[in-house]
């Protein structure tokens, strides 16, 4: 069942620092020059929808009025195709293995590209037939989020990369580092492109990042504090119930979905 709740909208008023560096290395700017801060980019939560709490959601793409999901956790890593409204998995294919954790996916002319973590394969999927893969691809990098922005396929590794990789071959085909005022910024997992801009997830913060694809610049942060407390206390599990990660966009309604890893919940949200 779905819950609506009333339109609770967020403007933050200050802006804290924000995982500015990359791979354990200090910030790129000067210390003697205070860095300006990253605007804020306001939402409303509109509804609240169910989630699998068995999703350990690592990629989420909204096609065509279905939520296709890729979740991890080694031998529980799956991709599945939801009905977002009630929760429901229509269809689930089972691909984790002692040695294989699902990562992000991407719904891209007909196929599915679906990360993995550090095995170096990238399965591919017929859209209309999730049951097994059509190919592999090997990728060099540890797996973690992929988008898209019309041509090329753009992934995620866990530092300050963005990787632009042509979706024949996966042949990379440049790299863009991203930063804000502070420097640089890791940690980027789950991605999604929006309107020429690439929003990702922060891993371990409740941030999510907009980022110039032209010039790797955070523009805009959104920033989701403690939904696990505010939106489902009593559901928390612990040492199950996980991190916020999951984005997904719908171009035609302009809504924006938001989960997290084993959350019973999915948002939506409209930006300000």
């Amino acid at each position: 069942m779905i819950t609506t709740k009333k339109l609770k909208t967020y403007i933050p008023v200050l802006v804290l620092g924000l995982l500015s560096a990359c791979n354990g290395k200090e910030p790129d700017n000067d210390p003697g020059v205070v860095p300006k801060a990253t605007p804020l980019i306001s939402y409303t939560i509109v509804a609240e929808h169910p989630h699998d709490t068995s999703a350990y959601t690592q990629g989420l793409q909204y096609v065509n009025g279905k939520m296709y999901e890729g979740t991890g956790d080694f031998a529980s890593s799956s991709i599945r195709i939801t009905d977002f409204k009630t929760g429901q998995v229509e269809k689930k294919h089972m691909m984790g293995s002692e040695n294989i954790f699902g990562e992000g996916i991407n719904v891209f002319k007909g196929k599915i590209y679906q990360l993995t973590w550090q095995s170096h394969i990238v399965y591919v999927y017929d859209a209309d037939n999730i049951d097994k893969p059509v190919k592999t691809f090997n990728w060099p990098y540890e797996g973690w989020g992929i988008t898209n922005n019309g041509t090329d396929l753009i992934i995620s590794d866990g530092t300050a990369n963005l990787y632009f990789v042509n979706p024949d071959d996966f042949k990379v085909k440049s790299i863009l580092q991203v930063k804000e005022d502070a420097g640089r910024v890791a940690y980027l997992n789950e991605l999604e492109y929006i309107d020429g801009y690439v929003y990702a997830n922060v891993y371990q913060s409740d941030f999510i990042v907009k980022i110039d694809p032209s010039s790797g610049m955070i523009v805009g942060k959104i920033d989701l504090p403690g939904l696990d407390q505010q939106f489902f206390k009593n559901q928390i599990v612990p040492g199950r119930t996980d991190v916020l990660n999951g984005i997904a966009y719908d171009s035609v309604s302009k809504r924006l979905f938001i989960t997290g890893k084993r959350w019973p919940k999915l948002f939506e949200l409209k930006l300000n």
